[in-house]
């Protein structure tokens, strides 16, 4: 194994070079005990001189949506959009994780074919490793790469309606939900959760004879906002777009920066002052997996604890307390 230069990955990412942040970001997400104590040495390093309060916070956003919803024609809008408006724009892809190698699944740059090829815009995967902990800790630390290498704009894809967008919910400043115009009911299989923590949303593929049933579920869904929204509470708003022919992104992008205006620096600042406190236990159950799965005395009893299980004869309450107490002596 070739040795890491924390120093040099560091001037690199001073650089901006893309090779540089792509190490860095390998490195962060590494799971083996001897790279997660250089990742903590180079985000350290990055931290320390990120202090001076020179440059402004990066514009962080989340996006969800259901599927088919076109999350990736959305984004490669938006993205090309912000670079020509001459942001740097980043963009995380909390991907499904392959069970057998960790790696990541889908292929985003395949479908963001302009934007991967922007030199003002990074794209990288980010696969979950298979806990929400693993998403906590690869995608909150390749933001703070990509930060300090002066990107001003993070843009945090998810696949899926589930618990992995309240984890990206917690890391971003602007939470924004992308769905679509559905015949009959418009909030069938929208879970009242995600209406909770969106900060925008837009019904996506409004474009052609879909226009006005996107209209109409706009409308609906504000609606449905009011009830699960307090009235003293930020209220989203509810807009239609059409990643595909660029129309409304714009607008879109606009009522993001609004919400940040709402939070005002104040805000800002007690968000994430937040999210790194929920960042820190996020990283402690994670630091605590990897010491369990890595114990010799877990690993001792192991496969005795696996077999016993599924034969039967060894409950699952009596397995835990057993790897447990396997761990607590080692």
């Amino acid at each position: 194994m070739r040795p890491i230069d924390v120093q040099a990955l560091v001037a690199g990412i001073d650089e901006g070079r893309r090779a540089a942040m792509a190490q860095a970001i390998t490195l962060v997400e590494s799971t083996r005990p001897e790279r997660r104590a250089l990742a903590r040495d180079l985000l350290a390093t990055l931290t320390e001189r990120d202090t001076s309060g020179v440059r402004s916070p990066a514009v962080r956003v989340g996006i969800s949506g259901v599927p088919g919803v076109g999350k990736s024609t959305f984004i490669e809008a938006l993205g090309s959009r912000l670079t020509a408006a001459g942001h740097r724009v980043g963009v995380l892809a909390v991907d499904p994780s392959s069970v057998r190698t960790g790696g990541s699944v889908l292929g985003d740059k395949t479908r963001m074919a302009q934007l991967s090829v922007d030199p003002n815009a990074f794209i990288r995967p980010s696969p979950s490793a298979g806990t929400l902990g693993g998403v906590a800790r690869a995608t909150v630390q390749a933001m703070a790469v990509l930060e300090a290498s002066g990107f001003d704009v993070i843009l945090v894809e998810t696949v899926g309606v589930g618990q992995s967008e309240v984890t990206v919910a917690g890391m971003v400043d602007t939470f924004l939900f992308l769905t679509l115009a559905r015949t009959g009911d418009q909030l069938q299989g929208i879970k009242k959760g995600i209406l909770e923590i969106a900060d925008v949303i837009a019904v996506n593929k409004a474009d052609g004879d879909r226009e006005l049933e996107a209209r109409s579920a706009a409308r609906e869904l504000a609606g449905a906002l009011r009830m699960v929204r307090g009235h003293d509470e930020w209220a989203p708003p509810v807009v239609t777009c059409s990643g595909l022919t660029d129309v409304g992104v714009d607008d879109l992008w606009q009522r993001i920066l609004s919400h940040r205006e709402h939070l005002g620096a104040d805000g800002l600042a007690a968000k994430r002052a937040e999210q790194q406190l929920d960042f820190t236990w996020a990283l402690v159950r994670d630091e605590l997996d990897q010491r369990l799965r890595h114990s010799p005395g877990v690993r001792a009893i192991r496969d005795d604890v696996r077999r016993d299980v599924l034969a039967g004869e060894l409950p699952a309450t009596l397995a835990a307390d057993r790897l447990l107490a396997a761990y607590d002596g080692t």
